[in-house]
């Protein structure tokens, strides 16, 4: 049966099991929106097409499946950029479909074309650097290798965007419905081989160890492998820290945990590495610049080094070990927790790890290095209030990491997505609606004013389509990582970081959504008023616009 190329890729999207597609419409994507009508998508017009791809990468986030994003040539697919390269840095298996001018005036100055020919912008081009696949799709003959390749890779081990453009007159021309069945929709399932000592190397280092850590980073996360984690962490008494992006891989509520590693956090973690730590086993962990300490030499000087990853590039990135492992974490930590029983390697001595934690902020409070002082107090007294009142767990897309990092405990029910990757500011609300559209559970976006100016009318995209959402947005009226570089590192030298904001009372009534001010920790009683649940709701928490948490980033 011969059906338009744009109802193809609209049975194309359902069979990758995509359920919700966010965009804007144009003229020259028409088609397939029309296609949408009939179809079991669910679509969400989005108030920008960047805020479109935000969607659609949270909701890939929590769903675990494809999120997909749908604009019009030119503006709508440029508009993209920033919202791809984000899922392009985070591994996101997202899909974006542009529209492009008819093939037929291509090179002529058609409007919005964007082809490359005659002077045309060249929308392949600029999505090159970001995506794992990307075509101008500008004959039918080879759709379905193009569709092949594109469902590769958005179900890879390791996936990331594509970008696939259709010119408006293809996306009309008919093919046979047939052609679907020759594409691959399940799963990659391979994975990556340990090698034969790998496990064994592995025992014997853990078993000569006195003092061993754990350094989990999101690979235990992605790879499903948290419990298994957990399980090796009990059994031997070693705990447990975590880069930013794997908050939440082991309980932060436990009783080996030392909560995350990294220049923003609280040092904790860094102090029990530096002092305590014989023997590091890293597990999919990248060492980034944060999670580093900016890349200091000195971070692992003197200890046994185990390091796992299922992606070569990553090992011995920044760091020499004693021994690499390429392979899947999860068959790792199956393997290693097996071996570990069979071989009765014993537990190491009992670490009181709250008592260390105790003890180094009792000295990090001597010393004025502690990262928060008292100024901070409300912000550390709502995390501690949404520990309590959340006991369940909720999910929280973070734009201003530094304040969850330090004062959220991430437990085994939450799921936290911090705002890495590139770290484009303005991602935290329209990812968290993208979200809203795939999960029940309470969602939070945590958010700094200046980031909210460059998002904020998503929000009206949560009330079209009712999607439950709570907003903590940040006051201090000012770009606060840069007042603070500038304070510390540009004498006071203040340029175009301070701003002033609305009045977010009437902006809330504006868009019918329920609005809080929290100024001090009494205020947090006006939280219990709100529905967390059903309810849209704006919580205002003000900041002192000088003060600063103690840490240098060096920039």
């Amino acid at each position: 049966m011969n059906i338009p190329v744009s109802e193809l890729l609209v049975r194309f999207l359902e069979r990758l099991g995509v359920k919700c597609i966010f965009g804007i419409p144009g003229s020259h994507i028409l088609p397939v929106y029309d296609a949408l009508y009939d179809s079991s998508i669910r679509t969400v017009l989005a108030k920008h097409e960047q805020g479109a791809a935000f969607m659609a990468g949270g909701h890939a986030r929590v769903s675990g499946g494809v999120g997909a994003c749908i604009t019009t040539a030119g503006p709508g697919a440029t508009n993209l950029v920033t919202a791809i390269a984000s899922a392009y840095a985070d591994h996101l298996p997202v899909l974006a479909l542009t529209g492009e001018a008819p093939t037929y005036i291509f090179g002529k100055g058609g409007l919005q074309e964007s082809s490359g020919e005659g002077g045309s912008i060249d929308q392949v081009a600029l999505f090159a650097g970001i995506t794992r696949y990307h075509k101008l799709i500008e004959r039918t003959d080879y759709l379905a290798t193009v569709l092949n390749q594109a469902a590769k890779h958005l179900l890879s081990k390791t996936p990331g965007p594509v970008v696939l453009s259709i010119p408006y007159n293809i996306q009309k021309e008919r093919v046979d419905a047939a052609l679907l069945d020759d594409i691959a929709f399940s799963r990659a399932n391979g994975e990556c081989g340990l090698a034969p000592n790998a496990i064994e190397r592995s025992v014997a280092l853990i078993r000569a160890a006195e003092r061993p850590l754990i350094v989990a980073g999101y690979g235990c996360i992605r790879a499903g492998a948290q419990e298994r984690l957990r399980r090796i962490s009990q059994r031997l008494n070693i705990p447990v820290t975590s880069s930013l992006k794997a908050k939440g891989a082991i309980d932060e509520r436990s009783a080996l945990a030392l909560g995350s590693l990294g220049v923003t956090s609280g040092g904790h973690a860094l102090r029990y590495l530096e002092q305590e730590a014989d023997l590091m086993l890293v597990l999919g962990a990248s060492f980034n610049e944060r999670t580093s300490y900016v890349w200091d030499k000195q971070l692992l000087a003197g200890k046994r080094i185990i390091q796992v990853d299922n992606s070569a590039q990553q090992l011995e990135k920044v760091f020499r070990a004693d021994l690499t492992v390429h392979g899947d974490l999860g068959a790792y930590l199956t393997a290693l927790d097996a071996a570990l029983d069979a071989q009765q390697v014993p537990a190491k001595a009992p670490v009181d790890v709250a008592g260390f934690i105790r003890q180094a902020q009792a000295e990090f409070d001597e010393t004025g290095q502690t990262i928060f002082d008292a100024r901070f107090a409300p912000v550390r007294a709502f995390y501690a209030w949404l520990e309590r009142r959340f006991p369940d767990g909720i999910v929280l897309f973070d734009d201003n990491i530094v304040f969850a990092q330090n004062f959220y405990r991430v437990s085994s029910q939450d799921r936290f997505y911090p705002n890495t990757g590139i770290s484009a500011l303005g991602h935290a609300i329209p990812a968290a609606i993208g979200a809203g559209c795939a999960v029940r559970q309470p969602l939070f976006a945590l958010i700094g004013d200046g980031g909210f100016h460059m998002c904020a009318m998503e929000l009206m995209t949560a009330v079209n389509y009712q999607v439950p959402l709570n907003v903590v947005l940040f006051n201090n009226s000012t770009m606060g990582l840069i007042r603070k570089n500038q304070h510390h590192l540009y004498q006071g030298r203040f340029i175009d970081c301070d701003f002033s904001n609305p009045d977010y009372a009437l902006l809330a009534r504006a868009f019918g959504i329920h609005h809080v001010r929290v100024e001090r920790e009494a205020d947090l009683a006006k939280l219990e008023a709100l529905d967390f649940y059903q309810g849209i709701n704006l919580i205002e928490l003000m900041i002192e616009r000088d003060a600063y948490p103690n840490y240098s980033s060096r920039r």
